[in-house]
């Protein structure tokens, strides 16, 4: 693939992987849906603001560690292979299966206690950074879109990727944060919580062709 279509196909996929990604119910969210009804559309903006900035991040270490370092081995990727399979099916089901809103959880908690964030972009930025979760997602991101080669090697259309990750996300933050701020608070969490639902049932969508793309690998292989 030539230069200019890998830089496009890298910063469509991003844009559209960023905005599903932001969609599951998490600490984020909930702190977006809570503090935006009170003080309004701006905070809660930064809020998401602070999220993707933390978010493109480990986007990019994902990558660099992954994609750049441990492709070089066949072993090594087709082992990425299966485990961003199986990582993607397990977010997938545990988004698709959630029944109840988790407004945080003991590994942010512990974090924001230590770094104790005043604004709102900081709200943001510690939330994701103190969540382990979204490192183990871009790196299973980076196994599975470098492997079935989605993502040219080239480190431009990696960064058209990572700019399309942060539009993207942005977007889903200005979206939630607007609804938010007009609905004055009667945006409920059960309504995030379909949305969810949504979102991992798209992963699954992913998995499955992950799973697909395995089976006719080692179906060639085996033949």
């Amino acid at each position: 693939m030539s230069l200019l279509p890998a830089i496009v196909q890298g910063g469509l996929i991003g844009l559209i992987t960023g905005f599903v990604i932001c969609i599951p119910v998490g600490p984020v969210n909930v702190t977006i849906i809570n503090e935006g009804a009170q003080r309004g559309f701006r905070w809660a903006v930064m809020i998401g603001f602070g999220a993707i900035v933390m978010e493109v991040i480990y986007c990019a270490v994902g990558f660099a560690g992954f994609s750049t370092l441990l492709f070089t081995s066949r072993l090594v990727k087709a082992a990425m292979e299966l485990i961003s399979f199986l990582l993607l099916l397990y977010l997938g089901l545990k988004y698709l299966a959630a029944r109840s809103v988790p407004a945080s959880n003991p590994a942010v908690e512990k974090f924001e206690e230590k770094l104790h964030p005043h604004s709102a972009f900081m709200t943001g930025f510690v939330r994701v950074l103190g969540n382990p979760i979204v490192l183990l997602f871009w790196i299973a991101v980076a196994g599975a879109f470098t492997s079935h080669e989605w993502i040219s090697p080239g480190w431009p259309a990696k960064g058209s990727f990572f700019a399309g990750v942060g539009v993207g996300g942005s977007l889903w933050f200005l979206l939630l944060s607007y609804i938010v701020s007009l609905r004055h608070g009667r945006f409920s969490t059960h309504t995030l919580l379909r949305m969810s639902q949504v979102s991992g049932a798209l992963l699954l969508c992913v998995a499955l062709i992950l799973g697909v793309r395995i089976v006719t690998l080692l179906a060639r292989r085996g033949g």
